[in-house]
């Protein structure tokens, strides 16, 4: 059976920006725990969490990787996540894994675009949060600086639980130590400030602390502790270096010894309903109860298969337990149980709640699956995550005509492993199109394609039906929706996709003898179109956030090259150092190989990210060229 119990199991996600030390940090924690022998590095690609091929090309994480070690009885499983923006989707998806999200921040470079979103998505998901600054050896770090904007940005409740000694050589504690050195600030007001704000989510022991006057013992704040790490009312600081190995072991313990287990971290959000909103269901952290497991990773594995790696949020899930996936009425035998080490899957006789684990070679489960071993759970679901929308497209194809079919089933095994990587095939023209969220994430993902070309598109579309008396026969419903979708996926003035629209078929006529499917499927084309022409409709292009990081000698030539494209600068901060973020809104079609034009701004020193927000009229002159485009070839065909 398991060798730990659910109250001595840890789940943590490493994230923020790329170039942080998150992969670094994983190791120095698998070396302090005694889990390797030594320490590899990502400038050699020899560490346990960057083992992709790839990532060793591109000296980032690529992947979400996880891994796990005890120390001094407690089990911690550990997911090191990419930072680079293109890779969130990675990132988002561990954070249904976990109870707390540790946001590494590099000392150099302060906050930047990945820091807010990691510390964004944590506190919407309702996790536990940390922050850990990391590289405080390096040159030209301004520690008091960086905690005082970290306080300015993300709020006061972000307190020093260590502080940096003996010039970053060392850290000392704040929490359980009341008194020390340190390189700045004070040991003795860090302890009172994280004491004080401890106590405050529980008011016996803060009467009882102000009565005394006296120190309170680890035992009495350890709830309060856990308390105030579920309401957001406290994000502890830790410092280190993973260079120098400084606050490592300081970190671990932490990790021990003040990190929730199963039992303590917020809830997972399940519901019970049809969808994945509906009445609020509380597992409970208990291994004898009903399983119910999350699947929060897909891996498609070229020597095991498929992976499907999932959080056991309640009950014990053995070798041979029978689980069922969702509502699925037939039970899989979990023959073989894992725990991941990186690359390697390593065997093992139990899950309990609390335990990240794995199950190989069951086609049927998808990310987000739900697992349970008893149908008084058949309709429970975990509320979905928040995905950046993918903004980049590319059409694919393949050299050699009859290829088409290995292409898509290629590319489909991509699509499973990340949320945010979407294939289509394209109704009209027949591509295959790849929707990725930028010019990195598009690249990484098709090293295997052998010839892509730049396709943008979109969709959006409601059918329903309030015919009554039989007017037109029930059988022939789908066909006039297959017609009412054939004109709005091949474009009624411009031939692109007619978005956001509400077709409600009320009337009609039929023929007992001589009406046909196709017949219908004409009607349902024709009359779409002629509604739309009468209605004056206009173009609309997608237009996206899109926030910039740059140094700040680069802001003036930014902002006017965003203007340039029919942007709109919204706002300009500084994130620390000589960095600024200019804040914005931009058509996408303007945007388009972006990272090539802020390379060539910033002499490569630039990055970006961009979301989208909505869509706006195109200017009139350009929709007048596109319709006009539009007819004549119609007419030539």
């Amino acid at each position: 059976m398991a060798k730990y119990t659910t109250e001595n199991i840890h789940t943590v996600a490493l994230v923020g920006h790329g170039g942080a030390g998150k992969t670094t940090l994983a190791e120095a924690l698998l070396w302090k725990t005694g889990a390797i022998g030594a320490m590899g590095s990502t400038e050699r690609g020899t560490t346990v969490c960057d083992f992709d091929p790839l990532e060793k090309t591109y000296g980032h994480s690529l992947n979400a990787s996880l891994v796990n070690f005890p120390y001094k009885g407690i089990h911690i499983h550990l997911i090191d996540t990419p930072g680079m923006p293109d890779f969130a989707g990675q990132s988002i998806a561990a954070l249904a894994g976990v109870d707390l999200a540790v946001v590494v921040i590099n000392a150099q470079n302060g906050i930047e675009l990945n820091t807010s979103r990691m510390m964004r998505a944590a506190a919407k998901r309702g996790l536990d949060r940390m922050i850990l600054i990391n590289k405080i050896d390096a040159d030209n770090v301004d520690l008091p600086g960086l905690i005082a904007r970290i306080q300015d940005v993300f709020g006061k409740e972000c307190l020093p639980i260590n502080l940096p000694a003996h010039g970053g050589k060392d850290v000392v504690d704040c929490f359980f130590n009341p008194d020390g050195d340190s390189d700045f600030s004070s040991v003795k007001a860090a302890h009172s400030a994280l004491i004080d704000q401890v106590v405050e989510v529980d008011e016996d022991l803060m009467a009882l602390y102000l009565e005394q006057g006296e120190e309170l013992s680890p035992e009495q704040l350890h709830g309060p502790f856990e308390k105030a790490l579920r309401e957001g009312h406290l994000i502890p600081v830790c410092f280190a270096s993973t260079r120098t190995g400084a606050g490592v072991m300081e970190f671990l313990e932490i990790l021990a010894r003040l990190a929730p287990n199963a039992t303590e971290g917020n809830p997972p959000p399940f519901v019970r309903s049809a969808g994945t909103e509906g009445e609020e269901f509380h597992a409970v952290a208990d291994p004898k109860k009903h399983v119910l497991a999350h699947v929060f990773k897909i891996i498609m594995d070229p020597y095991v298969g498929k992976v499907a790696v999932f959080r056991v949020h309640q009950g014990t899930i053995t070798r041979d337990t029978q689980l069922y996936i969702g509502e699925g009425r037939k039970p899989f035998k979990a023959a073989h149980v894992y725990v991941l080490q990186g690359k390697e899957y390593v065997e093992t006789d139990a899950l309990v709640a609390g335990d990240i684990g794995a199950v190989t070679k069951v086609d049927e489960i998808e990310f987000n699956s739900v697992l349970h071993d008893s149908h008084d759970e058949d309709n429970i679901r975990l509320r979905s995550l928040d995905f950046p929308t993918p903004m980049h497209s590319i059409a694919v194809e393949t050299k050699k005509k009859g290829d088409e079919q290995r292409l898509f089933e290629v590319l489909h095994k991509l699509e499973v492993e990340d949320p945010c990587l979407w294939i289509e095939r394209h109704p009209t023209t027949h591509e295959t199109v790849m929707r990725g969220l930028g010019d990195l994430h598009m690249r990484v993902k098709l090293e295997k394609i052998l010839k892509i070309e730049p396709l943008t598109r979109g969709s959006g579309f409601e059918f329903a039906s309030e015919v009554k008396g039989g007017v037109i026969p029930t059988v022939f419903i789908p066909a006039v929706e297959k017609g009412v979708r054939q004109a709005l996926d091949h474009g009624v003035i411009s031939g692109y996709p007619v978005e956001d629209l509400r077709v409600i078929v009320y009337d009609g006529k039929s023929h007992d003898v001589d009406s046909k499917e196709i017949a219908f499927v004409t009607a349902g084309r024709k009359a779409v179109v002629d509604a739309i022409l009468k209605a004056s409709p206009i173009m609309l292009e997608p237009i996206v956030n899109i926030e910039i990081t740059a140094p700040d000698r680069f802001v003036g030539d930014l902002t006017s090259d965003l203007s340039g494209k029919r942007g709109q600068v919204t706002g300009t901060e500084s994130t620390g150092g000589d960095l600024m973020s200019i804040k914005g809104m931009v058509p996408l079609s303007e945007v388009t190989g972006y990272q090539s034009r802020l390379r060539s701004v910033t002499g490569g020193q630039g990055a970006y990210t961009m979301e989208f927000s909505h869509y706006a009229p195109v200017p009139p002159q350009t929709q007048q060229q596109l319709a006009s485009q539009f007819k004549l070839e119609r007419e030539e065909e």
